[in-house]
């Protein structure tokens, strides 16, 4: 039995769970509503506030989708209660990230600034040389701050780049002389 499938999902008050046609799952809560259609042959339940995912059989296919649908779940559950943030940080002289309206302006060392567009519910705040990204689905969180991160990696012999907060960059010595 999966570890993480059989564990039922808590519904907060305030947070609203529907099951919907073709297995779409509609999760309304104090920051917002998320919709998401999760993988068919799970059995979902609802029972008084909980949510169960159970799987039919004991198919390779429906093991292997039975964590992952609790999981989705669970995340649209926590993503319009408490919602998800990702920070990232910019590190190298004359890098800079600045706010303008919903556009987020990175000066990376290139010939020119980059701008990115904030996506529709994703928003981006800066404060210094961090970078905070904050929404309601994780999935867009993630892809945002990883879309960020890929302008300027992190490079192994200075540092420079953009990094998550809590990422470890591996360090190299560099050339010696003779």
């Amino acid at each position: 039995m999966s570890r993480i499938g059989k564990q039922p999902i808590e519904i907060p008050s305030g947070v609203e769970v529907k099951i919907g046609e073709n297995h779409m799952i509609t999760v309304k809560g104090p920051k917002g509503t998320l919709q998401k259609a999760v993988p068919t042959g799970m059995n979902i339940a609802l029972e008084e506030n909980t949510v169960v995912v159970t799987r039919p059989n004991d198919l390779k296919k429906s093991r292997s989708l039975h964590g992952l649908t609790r999981t989705l779940i669970a995340n649209m559950v926590e993503g319009v209660n408490k919602g998800y943030t990702k920070q990232l940080e910019i590190n190298g002289v004359g890098y800079r990230a600045q706010k303008q309206g919903k556009k987020l302006v990175l000066s990376l060392g290139y010939s020119h600034p980059v701008e990115m567009e904030d996506p529709e519910g994703i928003e981006t705040s800066v404060e210094g040389n961090k970078i905070t990204v904050s929404g309601i689905d994780k999935e867009k969180v993630g892809q945002f701050a990883a879309e960020i991160r890929f302008k300027r990696l992190p490079e192994p012999y200075k540092g420079k780049g953009i990094k998550y907060i809590d990422e470890v960059i591996r360090r190299k010595e560099g050339k010696t002389g003779k």
